[in-house]
């Protein structure tokens, strides 16, 4: 599951169609990035069965509000932008307070702590599930400010590490913390400290999203996407009249970062399948084809974050208007951060229904 900021609840309207028709579902192998870290990690960790997960997992979103994921009052914003504002003039002078991230997620911490049943930060219940043999790994992927390389946190058993250009794995006990970690906005979140060194959200340097769950040895790969598949004449559409404001920079900025490389990613796969395919078996050097089936929204989710605009906290919705969220007809920097209850149901419901009329071609998948 991959990220997308609130867009992550569209990938539980989906898992809400699978379970209902699946109730017993059990998946070996979970990875997530992002936002879609902490949809993996609270199915890695429950308890019950693949229904219950997803009913709690809905829960979790439905409840969910702005203010639970990060402080949104006047004085928290005023007090973080103007000390945005002393580190840029302060040019570099010793003694000048550091900025950690445009707003505080502090609220995040204590709501994950509660919803995935942490026991001092650590999600025990990932252990339990491997133990019991259904779960074989849990993979969260994040990105080091340290080093600048992608590092993937892996839970399991008699798993395998591996090592790729500016990728590599560490084993460990996963916690809220490594949640908090690759779910953290660059900038705007402020990075989590894993040890020695700094960790801030997983898309940005995964440049290979389903590599997690091929090194883990899954051979049969269910992605599903928060991006939008336009059309020709869609993509040809503008989505401001003149110059592009702030929102719409980073809107095609974050875009290219966390949800473009899974399409990309998903692409190279299908044509090694392809050239697997047309070779015999004892010249593919080991390799084996993977079935792939990648789930994407019916909906432009940026341009629908639009309609939900108005509802965001004050103080908060004058920020995002500064950037010029209203001035873009497809405000995506403002979906990956409007957890407003209305419009998280938006997108359940949409990833609901996107299921359902797929759905025999997933149980078709998962039964073969």
């Amino acid at each position: 599951m991959g990220g997308g900021g609130a867009r992550a609840a569209y990938q539980v309207g989906f898992l809400r169609c699978l379970a209902r028709r699946f109730p017993e579902l059990e998946i070996p192998y979970i990875t997530g990035v992002s936002a879609g870290a902490i949809n993996a990690a609270l199915l890695a960790s429950h308890h019950g069965t693949f229904l219950q997960a997803v009913r709690e997992l809905s829960h979790l979103w439905e409840s969910l509000t702005v203010d639970h994921v990060f402080r949104v009052d006047a004085r928290s914003l005023a007090v973080n932008s103007a000390r945005w504002l002393r580190q840029l003039g302060g040019g570099g002078v010793r003694g000048t307070s550091r900025v950690r991230g445009l707003v505080d997620t502090s609220p995040l911490r204590t709501y994950l702590a509660e919803a995935l049943h942490a026991i001092d930060g650590e999600l025990t219940g990932v252990e339990y599930n491997i133990a019991r043999g259904r779960l074989k790994a849990l993979a969260i992927s994040t990105t080091s400010y340290s080093t600048g390389g992608s590092v993937t946190w892996l839970q399991g058993r008699e798993v395998e590490q591996w090592e790729r250009p500016h990728r590599v794995t560490r084993l460990g006990k996963m916690t809220v913390e490594h949640i908090m970690a690759s779910a953290a906005l660059p900038l705007l979140f402020p990075a989590i400290r894993l040890g020695d060194q700094w960790y801030g959200d997983g898309g940005i340097r995964l440049t290979a999203p389903l590599s997690p769950a091929l090194h883990l040895g899954s051979r049969h790969v269910l992605a599903i996407s928060t991006r939008y598949p336009k059309g020709p004449i869609e993509a040809e559409e503008t989505a401001v009249p003149g110059y592009p404001p702030p929102a719409q920079v980073l809107g095609v900025l974050l875009n290219a970062v966390f949800l473009d490389l899974l399409d990309n990613d998903a692409l190279r796969l299908q044509r090694l399948n392809r050239l697997l395919e047309s070779l015999p078996p004892e010249q593919r050097h080991g390799l084996e084809t993977v079935k792939l089936l990648v789930l994407r929204p019916s909906q432009d989710l940026g341009k629908l974050a639009g309609q939900f605009e108005a509802q965001l906290p004050r103080a908060f919705r004058f920020l995002t208007r500064g950037l010029g969220t209203r001035e873009t007809k497809s405000p995506d920097v403002l979906s990956l951060i409007l957890f407003q209850p209305d419009y998280i149901g938006a997108l359940m419901e949409i990833g609901e229904n996107d299921a359902v009329a797929r759905s025999d071609e997933i149980a078709d998948f998962l039964l073969s």
